[in-house]
């Protein structure tokens, strides 16, 4: 028996969830032999999920969405290090109802990949998703050696907004031993930079971003991507328009002028995590999130793990917090069945105040009805 479910955001852990469903699991069949991996597509908990799978966590001292200094952690094992940019710069780290879209930077990323290569990392999994920010990556890029200046050759102004005062770019300053290192750029989005389906449009609002700001945004953005084209040439408009461009706020743009390699979250952390080999000595596999509605299906943890269980001939079933998904889609998608905490508790409040020990019940359930 293997878990390997994502977090119930608001409620659980990735980690509190394997070990409820576990807990559950044994209620029905004492003694059950049941190997846990949490997992995490490369949004918020990606770290978590690492530790859990036996990387070391190590903490650092990085610059927050709006400067001022955080602890931020990445994890690190043999070489290969997850490196999650909402631990320097996501939504999290505002203070409560606070928002910035025009100047939350992502600088603190900057400093988290410069601690992975402090620390020998020759891989960097660098996970993105549930940022504060929407500034191209331009923070990360300053972070790490880049000038970006105004007309008067100062720095411009962190966030995206202060984008709009770029007059000129210089990435000759990188960090050299970024060229020695593989960095691959694990996201769930695949949005481009700018326009209808970029970074500021779809993602803006999400992050405090008027009607108003999303066009200053958008237009800021385009005008960093038109500079960078000058300073380092065709391959900047071309990252511009490429998929994963518009990942966390344009972070992904970011990356991939630092030579990053584009691929999906879970794909890549499911490889980092060992879940191959964990699926091998599985019967059957449990995975789950908090909602198991359309978005997963693109890119979520448990829609990877279903693809991954099903290749595998392995029967999957999920747990979740809510289900809004009919079941020949669930079928569709490789999902046996799916178990939502509001089918043993129908107050949703309940549900997510009390998600550990409803979902024990849950999991139970899943004993009896696949084990027993």
């Amino acid at each position: 028996m293997l878990v390997a479910a994502d977090k119930f955001k608001g409620s659980l852990t990735a980690v509190e969830v394997a070990e409820r469903v576990t807990a559950g699991l044994r209620r029905a069949v004492p003694g059950l032999e049941v190997e846990a991996l949490p997992v995490a597509d490369g949004g918020d908990g990606t770290v978590a999920a690492a530790v859990a799978a036996g990387f070391e966590r190590r903490e650092v001292r990085v610059a927050g969405p709006l400067g001022d200094e955080v602890t931020a952690a990445f994890a690190l094992r043999e070489g290969t290090a997850v490196v999650e940019m909402a631990e320097a710069s996501g939504l999290q780290r505002l203070p409560a109802g606070v928002f910035a879209p025009l100047t939350a930077s992502t600088y603190g990323s900057g400093d988290l990949l410069r601690a992975a290569l402090d620390a020998g990392a020759r891989t960097i999994v660098f996970g993105v998703g549930g940022s504060a920010t929407t500034d191209g990556g331009a923070g990360m890029l300053s972070a790490l050696g880049a000038r970006f200046l105004d007309a008067d050759g100062e720095p411009v102004p962190p966030g995206g907004g202060g984008l709009a005062a770029l007059a000129s770019a210089d990435l000759s300053g990188l960090d050299p031993r970024l060229a020695e290192v593989e960095l691959v750029l694990a996201s769930d989005v695949d949005n481009p930079l700018t326009g209808p389906k970029g970074a500021p449009a779809v993602y803006g609002p999400q992050k405090g971003a008027s009607p108003d700001d999303v066009a200053t945004l958008d237009a800021a953005l385009a005008h960093f991507a038109k500079i960078l084209e000058g300073a380092v040439g065709p391959r900047a408009a071309e990252y511009a328009v490429s998929p994963g461009a518009g990942a966390a706020g344009g972070i992904g743009y970011g990356a991939l002028l630092l030579g990053a390699r584009f691929r999906p979250g879970i794909e890549v952390m499911l490889d980092v995590l060992g879940f191959a080999p964990a699926l091998e000595r599985a019967d059957l596999v449990i995975t789950g999130e908090g909602s198991l509605d359309e978005q997963t299906l693109h890119g979520k943890a448990p829609a990877g793990v279903a693809a991954a269980a099903r290749a595998a001939g392995k029967d999957v079933v999920a747990v979740c917090g809510r289900l809004a998904l009919p079941p020949q889609v669930l079928g569709r998608s490789g999902f046996r069945r799916a178990y939502p905490l509001t089918d043993a508790e129908p107050d949703v409040a309940k549900c997510i105040a009390e998600a550990g020990p409803i979902l024990e019940r849950v999991a139970e359930r899943i004993g009896r009805d696949f084990l027993t």
